[in-house]
């Protein structure tokens, strides 16, 4: 797992370098905001996230809060405009996902420290247990088995993240907004259950971003995963 302090030097020095990338709104085949994997956390943890991404000076960027706040387990195809019910790839993810987190219980993840990198602004992801590390695991193996390649091609994420900003235009104000990721660097949300797996859609307000929920997956099982020690 990368260590975050590392990252959010790493994403600090790249702002203020000058060196920030941007979204632009989604379009038919193009590699960003395609059908994913996902988390959405629940209940006033997404409130305290909301609150304080309301906060930011980010007039023109996609601020995130409420149902569109998610951890990322896979993405899985190009941007799509249109994922019909009986879509086969759909189908496919969604059997996958069921299969992935079949027995599980609720993933516990503590939400804590806002870290600023090249494209936005973000909340630390740190699994309490192994269940996110075991879904990753079988998810890929469940996509594979039904002979479906993800978009991430193997990748291995190795650092778990909220979203509360994207950029969506030319950053203009790189220090102020470093200086606001300082200011919260060390706050602590709390731990969220993720009790739920979903593949999802991303989809464009004309303002921000909307996730439309596709396929659902309970993580409702009593074990087989260890936990780790609380710190």
């Amino acid at each position: 797992m990368s260590d975050f302090g590392e990252f959010r030097a790493r994403g600090r020095a790249a702002l203020l370098a000058g060196e920030a990338t941007h979204d632009v709104p989604m379009v038919e085949g193009a590699m960003r905001w395609g059908a994913a994997a996902a988390f959405r956390p629940e209940g006033e943890i997404v409130d305290r996230m909301t609150e304080l991404a309301a906060t930011v000076d980010a007039p023109g960027h996609w601020v995130h809060g409420g149902p569109t706040l998610h951890v990322t387990l896979r993405t899985l195809e190009p941007y799509r405009t249109h994922i019909p019910e009986d879509d086969p790839l759909r189908r496919a993810y969604g059997a996958a996902l069921a299969e992935a987190v079949d027995g599980l219980p609720p993933a516990e993840v503590r939400l804590a420290g806002v870290s600023p990198h090249r494209g936005g602004v973000l909340v630390g992801a740190h699994p309490r247990d192994d269940t996110l590390a075991t879904v990753r695991k079988r998810f890929a193996c469940a996509l594979e088995s039904r002979g479906v390649r993800d978009l991430e091609q193997g990748r291995v994420r190795d650092l778990w993240y909220v979203s509360l900003v994207h950029f969506a235009a030319p950053l203009a104000n790189a220090r102020d907004l470093v200086g606001w990721c300082d200011t919260h660097a060390e706050t602590d949300f709390g731990t969220a259950e993720l009790r739920t797996a979903e593949i999802v859609q991303f989809l464009h307000t004309g303002r921000g971003i909307r996730v439309r929920s596709l396929e659902i997956a309970a993580l409702d099982g009593d074990g087989g995963v260890s936990p780790r020690p609380h710190s």
